[in-house]
C-alpha cells in the first residue's frame, strides 16, 4: 500500500476541514479510482451477452448517426 503524505486543513477550531496532497500522490488516487471503475464495468459486461462480428456490423449500421 502507498502511504499517502498528507496535511490537514483545520478552522478555527482546530476541526479538520480538509486535506491537501500533493499532485503526484491526487493522480495515482485517480488513477486506482478509474481502474477500479473500468473493472467493475467489465465485470458487469461479462454477464451481459456478446455479439458476434455479423450481429455487431449489423447493429452499428442501424443506429442514427
Amino acid at each position: 500500500m502507498v502511504e499517502i503524505k498528507k496535511k490537514y486543513i483545520v478552522d478555527s477550531n482546530n476541526h479538520r476541514v480538509g486535506v491537501q496532497i500533493d499532485y503526484n500522490t491526487y493522480k495515482l488516487i485517480e488513477e486506482i479510482l478509474e481502474d477500479h471503475a473500468l473493472y467493475n464495468l467489465m465485470k458487469k459486461s461479462d454477464d451481459e451477452e456478446s455479439l458476434n462480428i455479423s450481429k455487431a456490423k449489423s447493429y452499428y449500421n442501424q443506429i442514427k448517426k
